[in-house]
């Protein structure tokens, strides 16, 4: 059962000041200076929805703050969701979220200069309930979350910037924002505001992000008749396809391009660590539209009408350069505490987890009368005890890896393409002797020596 506030609550007394905000009948509700709640969640996307959620639901008054007009309005991921992670905060959410397709059809493409070669896995059993994971569009499913809080009884509160947080003796005990006499006090304070976490830099709960620990990521969405789109990948209507793309066309980035499959539209873009970009002096919309000119996936887009065009960053720490996730009454949640994998592009089930996590966390608190660091640290141990820093730690040593050897990215594909194509050409050459020329590609490509070396680095990177 969700909590509904009572009439005498603070919902009723805070109708005669301060902030304007719909609330869940989309009604106008307000804040009044200096009035104290349970927890503030900055940021409604994935992780500080999932929070409130479990905040709110368990009795909790819980304040659901976003800068923007309405949740999802600042976001302009569009990408995959992961069903299992997701359903353990909102149980069988496909049943009613806008989502735009089941994937079933997951695919790899090394890209030559006019070829490409392929790899990949689909199954029929990701189209069926339970499912697997969706493509889908934040500025829809952001709304959708914040709506699931708000009707658990969490009070959402948009159009308002959190500055910075206000401490007493060291802990926090609640935010600054851009409004006039908009100061919110409660006992613990959750950090959702994304990779742009600009409160919890300038209050010193964690570094900014750095040009070598951040992606950038350019976007378009491209409008397509959805039969269009089901015959040029092959799927029916109800059916989802992702395409991860690599290749000559990134210019030596540690950097790959991405096609989704919605309904009547595509997600295709690139992005590439911002360090390399600068190493590099390229732009990521000129790598994107050098990839849209590929001729293999040329062919996906043709027709297609370009609807929006965003660019937004996206962690890629080191496991070993993550901030600590919490302290005295404070937790980071998703893209602000670091929690992307980069190796399985997954992001939002790691955000939505650690929502889920703190949320619990701050529930236990609050029966404890406790929200200290040390109390908080439970935070912490969840996240140990589950996917997400199992995975982030058995991969610590791979985003290293691969910005060290950025041939990966280059040199194997064209590498790559050359071999398929001299194996493959028929000719008057025989058939057994072709593997010299094989050999001589790889030669050329990156030496028997580098190949060696890049095997050996790659498998003592598993360690």
């Amino acid at each position: 059962m969700g909590h509904e506030p009572a009439e005498d609550s603070k919902v009723s007394s805070l109708e005669s000041s301060g902030f304007a905000t719909a609330d869940r009948t989309g009604r106008n509700a307000v804040t009044e200076e200096g009035e104290k709640f349970d927890a503030i969640v900055v940021g409604a996307g994935p992780a500080g929805s999932a929070a409130a959620y479990v905040m709110a639901q368990s009795g909790m008054e819980v304040v659901l703050v976003e800068r923007g007009d309405y949740p999802g309005a600042k976001n302009v991921w569009g990408g995959v969701l992961f069903r299992e992670a997701t359903a353990s905060v909102f149980p069988e959410f496909w049943e009613d979220a806008p989502l735009e397709r089941p994937v079933v059809d997951q695919r790899l493409w090394m890209l030559g200069e006019d070829s490409v070669v392929q790899a990949g896995f689909k199954t029929e059993r990701f189209g069926k309930p339970p499912y697997n994971a969706f493509t889908a569009l934040r500025g829809k499913l952001d709304s959708y979350f914040a709506k699931k809080a708000e009707d658990a009884g969490a009070y959402l509160l948009t159009e308002t910037q959190v500055t910075e947080l206000i401490f007493d003796r060291g802990k926090a005990v609640g935010v600054r924002t851009s409004r006039d006499d908009g100061d919110l006090y409660a006992d613990v304070i959750l950090m959702a505001e994304g990779v742009n976490c600009f409160a919890a830099v300038k209050s010193g709960l964690r570094a900014d992000y750095r040009m070598e620990n951040a992606a950038l990521a350019v976007k378009e969405i491209i409008s397509l008749p959805e039969q269009t789109i089901n015959d040029r990948f092959n799927v029916p209507g109800d059916q989802g396809v992702t395409l991860l793309c690599i290749g000559e066309f990134g210019r030596g980035t540690m950097g790959s391009g991405f096609i989704y499959t919605n309904k009547d539209t595509l997600s295709v873009g690139f992005g590439a660590i911002v360090q390399h970009l600068s190493d590099t002096q390229v732009q990521p919309n000129d790598l994107l539209e050098e990839m849209k000119r590929h001729p293999a996936v040329q062919v996906l887009l043709n027709g297609g009408e370009t609807k929006e065009y965003s660019a937004h960053l996206i962690p890629e720490m080191r496991f070993e350069s993550l901030p600590r996730p919490y302290g005295a009454g404070y937790m980071l949640l998703g893209d602000t505490a670091g929690l992307v994998n980069f190796m399985f592009q997954e992001g939002a089930n790691l955000a939505i987890m650690s929502g889920k996590f703190a949320g619990e966390t701050a529930v236990e608190a609050k029966k404890r009368g406790d929200f200290s660091a040390d109390s908080l640290s439970m935070y912490q141990r969840k996240l140990e005890n589950s996917f997400v820093l199992k995975d982030l730690k058995s991969l610590r040593k791979m985003p290293g890896f691969f910005r060290s050897h950025r041939q990966f990215f280059g040199t194997y594909p064209r590498m790559l393409n050359r071999i398929a194509q001299e194996a493959l050409t028929v000719d008057d050459q025989p058939k057994m002797s072709k593997g010299r020329d094989l050999l001589r590609v790889a030669r050329e490509e990156r030496g028997l020596s580098g190949l060696a070396r890049d095997v050996l680095d790659g498998l003592r990177s598993l360690r």
